[in-house]
């Protein structure tokens, strides 16, 4: 029998002042082996009034507040920002004082994702940024726990280039589990699989996943969008964001997910920031639940196609499946009810209420907003609540009735 648990996770993480570091070094030094200073404990927390909260999105990091400027000088300065285990980090710029031909970069240790700011913060000579409404910038976050930035310039030192005041961390596994209070939506047995064990049998269903990505929003939350027709647009829930500032403050992270199946090694993907918010559903989380937005640097992410929305209502026992980031993991297919190669997912009430269909297919927090899709791949419902055996999707065609106007549905 497969029942809905409901548990409380509490929201607290005591940390010491060393459990984060910070170093100021010429960038060849930090390169090789950057030393780091612990911060003063004042400095160690956001204020509680700065910390992530919305209710239904699942908290994936925490907000921290840092000291640190970096000066102009021939041959680099380089400040590491490092927070050990966390799973991301994403840097605030409260200042830029930028001469032409400068340049600042947020980097991984290894290089291997690196983003570029100069003084004019152009998206299309750059790297994409988002905001939060207060002076400066966020750069896009970088995976692991640890961020390089570097002043890049051939002047002498003459006073401060760039000053930092926050960052956020990424949680990993245990603190997402303990940070968040959530209706268990994983029905019996997990039989999620990364979307890679289906690249070979199941290779429609990959493909169609590839359109969907993580969606960090404000830097500390987490929820599923995906892109819908054929232009510019994105969907997910509306109580993941619901206003202009906070699709201008939110990345979207494309192909994060495993190389190999079982693997845990993602890549950081594709990452691109909200642009405009076009139109959100009226009503409660109960309802249809959607927002519909676009992405700055669409070029970037067209290569990973759309999916569109289904416009009849769909039937009982239809065939579906879904694809998304639950608990914020790499993307993740839902294919089988419990076991591979056993029943498959299938829509268990396709009325289940005005708004809904209802399905047991496995879902978890940071699957809000992701794509419902029949055996035709085209999108049935929206995923925005949890609770087994009903875990619940706005049905797609009703969505589709409010926003025709606004996609290229194919």
């Amino acid at each position: 029998m497969k029942l809905a648990l409901r548990r409380l996770r509490t929201a607290a993480v005591a940390l010491s002042a060393c459990a984060l570091g910070l170093s100021l070094l010429p960038a060849s030094a930090a390169a090789e082996a950057p030393s780091i200073r612990p911060l003063a404990p004042q400095s160690e927390r956001a204020p509680e009034s700065e910390q992530f909260s919305a209710e239904g999105v699942t908290t994936v990091g925490e907000l921290r507040t840092v000291d640190g400027s970096l000066s102009y000088a021939g041959d680099g300065r380089t400040q590491v920002i490092r927070h050990p285990g966390a799973t991301y980090v994403k840097v605030h710029f409260s200042a830029l004082r930028l001469a032409d031909g400068d340049y600042v970069t947020v980097s991984s240790p290894d290089g291997r994702e690196s983003y570029r700011y100069d003084r004019h913060l152009n998206r299309a000579s750059g790297s994409d940024y988002t905001t939060d409404g207060r002076p400066g910038f966020w750069a896009m976050s970088v995976e692991g726990d640890t961020a390089v930035v570097t002043v890049h310039s051939n002047r002498p030192s003459r006073g401060s280039a760039a000053t930092i005041d926050r960052f956020w961390r990424g949680y990993d596994r245990a603190e997402i589990a303990q940070h968040n209070f959530s209706t268990q939506s994983v029905c019996s047995t997990d039989a999620r699989r990364d979307v890679v064990c289906y690249q070979n049998s199941h290779p429609n269903e990959y493909a169609r996943g590839r359109a969907v990505a993580r969606l960090l929003i404000s830097g500390g939350g987490l929820c599923t969008t995906w892109r819908v027709g054929n232009t510019n647009r994105m969907l997910t829930n509306k109580h993941c964001f619901s206003t202009q500032a906070a699709v201008s403050g939110s990345e979207m992270q494309f192909n994060y997910q495993c190389a190999t199946c079982g693997g845990g090694n993602p890549g950081a993907g594709t990452k691109v920031s909200g642009a405009t918010l076009y139109r959100v559903s009226s009503g409660g989380s109960g309802e249809l639940d959607y927002a519909l937005f676009s992405v700055n640097n669409f070029a970037s992410i067209q290569g990973f196609g759309t999916l569109y929305l289904a416009t009849t209502a769909t039937t009982t026992g239809t065939r579906m499946y879904v694809p998304g980031h639950g608990d914020g993991s790499p993307k993740r297919l839902s294919i089988y009810e419990d076991a591979q190669n056993g029943a498959t997912c299938t829509v268990r009430n396709a009325n289940y209420n005005t708004w809904n269909i209802s399905y047991s297919c496995d879902t978890s927090g940071g699957n809000s907003g992701s794509p419902v899709l029949n055996g035709s791949h085209r999108v049935i419902a929206l995923h925005h609540l949890g609770g087994c055996p009903s875990n619940q999707g706005a049905k797609a065609h009703l969505i589709y009735n409010e926003i025709a106007s606004l996609i290229d549905n194919g």
